[in-house]
């Protein structure tokens, strides 16, 4: 018998391999999605300043969340880290349709805190969220 309230983790063969954390840790129906960076496939930030690392660090937190069958919709809260909050602020109308593109108009709480710097110095972002998802959508990996 499987105890559906473990945390199992949640990790989608199309991100980057994790390497001491996981992409997403998944407990009853609650996902926590670990920090996102704008890292693609190939372990590189993506160029281009912070609408394109947007673009790509929410993609991959999207990619976790559709992993464990969930959609925009039940994402609960989002927290973003930036090295440059005027600069994400200046940007906020193409932030915005870029949200917008990936997730709809699905507005969950949110935060924005200013950091000095992130794991890769390159990276200008990063996002984390929390999910619920509903029983009848959950896919649990390993079930």
């Amino acid at each position: 018998m499987t105890n559906d309230l473990a945390p199992v983790t949640v990790n989608p063969a199309s991100l980057p391999t994790p390497s001491g954390y996981s992409h997403g840790t998944l407990s009853g129906n609650t996902l926590y999605l670990g920090g996102q960076t704008a890292l693609d496939r190939d372990m590189r930030i993506v160029p281009g300043g912070i609408v394109e690392q947007f673009r790509q660090a929410f993609a991959n937190v999207l990619t976790t969340l559709r992993e464990a069958g969930g959609v925009p919709e039940d994402l609960t809260s989002i927290t973003i880290y930036l090295t440059d909050i005027p600069d994400y602020q200046a940007h906020g109308r193409e932030i915005g349709d870029a949200w917008r593109e990936l997730a709809g108009p699905v507005y969950p709480s949110m935060a924005g805190i200013g950091t000095s710097g992130l794991w890769q110095p390159e990276a200008l972002i990063e996002i984390l969220g929390v999910a619920v998802i509903p029983d009848e959508r959950l896919v649990r990996p390993g079930d």
